[in-house]
């Protein structure tokens, strides 16, 4: 994976995550935190489907490259801040 590749997965997974939080508004963390939370998420994506063998198979800044990776950035980022969501929603319903 080169630096481009990844720089486009993580803003790709940011935007993914606030385009999450906006559809599924119980899940929000606030910008900052939905940013952050799909940054993270946009980076384990792609490496995900890396390790997998789908998507990005020689890296670069061809069409398919960029596609495969903005695809995989914005729905790990969106992915992973639905999981963070829930469990905090879990996590401050318990009411003693």
């Amino acid at each position: 994976m080169d630096i481009v590749t990844l720089l486009v997965q993580l803003v790709s997974g940011a935007v993914g995550g606030n385009i999450a939080a906006n559809v599924m508004k119980k899940l929000s963390l606030g910008s900052v935190g939905n940013s952050i939370v799909g940054i993270l998420g946009g980076g384990l994506g792609g490496l995900l489907l890396q390790a997998l063998g789908v998507g990005t198979g020689a890296g670069g800044i061809d069409a398919a490259s960029v596609i495969g990776s903005i695809a995989s950035g914005g729905v790990g980022g969106g992915v992973l801040l639905a999981i963070v969501g829930a469990v905090k929603n879990a996590m401050g319903s318990k009411s003693a």
